[in-house]
C-alpha cells in the first residue's frame, strides 16, 4: 500500500490540496484533523473544557466515531449523526487543538488512523502524520506558508461565507494555533527529517497542487 503523509500548520491548505490530490490519484483521503475536531465538538457539547484532559478522557469510552467515504469525500459520524459540517467552526478548531495535545486522545485515534493506511492507498494529513502516525509513509510532505499568507486565505474563505471576522483576529488565531501545535508535549507539530518542505506562501492553489504532484511522482518513480 502507498501512503502519503502531509503535515503542516493550520491554514496551510493541507485538507483542500489533499482532497483534490486523492481524488485525482484514486487514493482514500483521511482527514485526521476532522477526527480531533469531532472529539473537540463532543467535549464542547458535553459542557467540558477541551483543555481539561481528565474531563475529556472520561468522555472517550462513550465516543462512537466512524467514517464513510461518499463520492470520494470523507464524512465523519458521531454515533449516527453526520457532523462533517458542525466540526468546521473556529470554536471547534480551537477545541481540536486543545484535545490534540492530550496523549489519551492521540492514542485513542492512532490505531484507527494506522488501520486505514494498512487497508488501502491513503493520503493522510495532520500535524504528526510523518513523525508519529505513519513514520514509514511512502511520501512525506511538510506543507507550510507564512502566518500572514495563511490568515489571508482563511479570512477570504470567511468573507465568501459571509462571516465578517477582522483579518487581525484571524491572524491572531493562526499564530495562537501555531504556538499551541508546536509547543504541546504530545506529538508536537514538526517537520519529519525525511519530509520534503513545500512553502506555498507565494503559490496559488493550482501551483501548490502541481508542486505536490511533482514531489509525489519523484518519490514513487525514484
Amino acid at each position: 500500500m502507498v501512503s502519503v503523509a502531509i503535515d503542516g500548520p493550520a491554514g496551510a491548505g493541507k485538507s483542500t490540496l489533499a482532497r483534490r490530490l486523492a481524488a485525482e490519484m484514486g487514493y482514500i483521503y483521511v482527514d485526521t484533523g476532522a477526527m480531533f475536531r469531532t472529539i473537540g465538538l463532543y467535549a464542547l457539547r458535553a459542557g467540558k473544557d477541551p483543555k481539561d484532559n481528565e474531563a475529556v478522557n472520561a468522555l472517550l469510552p462513550e465516543i462512537e466515531l466512524h467514517f464513510a467515504f461518499i463520492d470520494g469525500e470523507q464524512h465523519v459520524y458521531l454515533k449516527e449523526e453526520d457532523v462533517s459540517t458542525a466540526i468546521r467552526t473556529e470554536e471547534v478548531g480551537m477545541a481540536a487543538s486543545a484535545v490534540g495535545a492530550n496523549p489519551a486522545v492521540r492514542a485513542f485515534l492512532l490505531g484507527m488512523q494506522r488501520d486505514m493506511a494498512k487497508k488501502q492507498d491513503v493520503l493522510m494529513d495532520g500535524r504528526d502524520i510523518g513523525t508519529v502516525v505513519l513514520p514509514d509513509a511512502t511520501v512525506k510532505i511538510f506543507l507550510t506558508a507564512s502566518p500572514e499568507a495563511r490568515a489571508a486565505r482563511r479570512w477570504k474563505e470567511y468573507q465568501e461565507k459571509g462571516v465578517n471576522t477582522p483579518y487581525e483576529e484571524v491572524l491572531a488565531d493562526v499564530k495562537q494555533r501555531d504556538y499551541q501545535d508546536t509547543h504541546r508535549a504530545a506529538a508536537p507539530l514538526k517537520q519529519a527529517e525525511d519530509a520534503v518542505l513545500l512553502d506555498t506562501s507565494e503559490l496559488d492553489f493550482e501551483q501548490s497542487l502541481a508542486a505536490m504532484k511533482e514531489i509525489i511522482a519523484a518519490k514513487l518513480n525514484g
